[in-house]
């Protein structure tokens, strides 16, 4: 007896119009099914005896597809109506995805031209297994924690290789100067938590 695989991986969203939106429309998930559940089997499966929800699954452009047909799941809860607790990642039981991007400072600008925040802008991995690629957090309308990650150019473990050249991280000062202007125009933030 042993696991066999992953089925998928869940959010829980404030509003799912929202979420579609972000991650359809700017992350360029593929959206592949919506659906309403309101019935005993998902009362039982969630321990909240009035729970109507309203979820979407969505597959990650790349990435092989496993018998579930989807990766991520997003879910609102109708009812119960939940609240957003403190999101800052050390809590325990916080949670991020990590998604794999062939130009990490391309990306970025994308994103940032997006209006979506970000806790940094691209940072040179500089020790550890993925030592000499790239990595930032950003952040979904919830506040949940998301992640860019540039593998250094010669991991080609997944069956792909970087093109990109290092630019330095976030020492780079003209990724710092962009940086700045993205928080400037409100483009992008670095937010503090309760963590310390």
């Amino acid at each position: 007896m042993s696991l066999r695989g992953v089925w998928h991986f869940s959010f829980t969203v404030s509003n799912l119009e929202r979420s579609i939106s972000f991650y359809r429309d700017i992350l360029q998930l593929h959206l592949i099914h919506t659906q309403y559940q309101d019935n005993a089997y998902t009362r039982r499966l969630v321990g909240y005896p009035n729970a109507r929800l309203r979820v979407a699954q969505f597959r990650i452009p790349g990435e092989p597809i496993g018998p579930s047909g989807h990766h991520l799941e997003l879910v609102e809860y109708l009812s119960p109506r939940g609240s957003r607790g403190d999101p800052g990642i050390c809590n325990p039981g916080a949670a991020h995805l990590a998604f794999i991007v062939e130009d990490i400072f391309s990306f970025y600008d994308y994103l940032i031209e997006k209006k979506v925040h970000f806790v940094s802008p691209p940072n040179l991995i500089t020790a550890g297994i993925n030592k000499g690629g790239y990595t930032c957090y950003f952040f979904d309308p919830d506040e949940i924690i998301l992640e860019l990650v540039q593998p250094r150019k010669e991991n080609v473990s997944h069956g792909w290789a970087s093109g990109t050249e290092a630019k330095g991280g976030y020492s780079d000062p003209v990724l710092k100067r962009r940086f700045k202007e993205g928080r400037a125009r409100g483009d992008s933030s670095s937010r503090r938590r309760s963590c310390g």
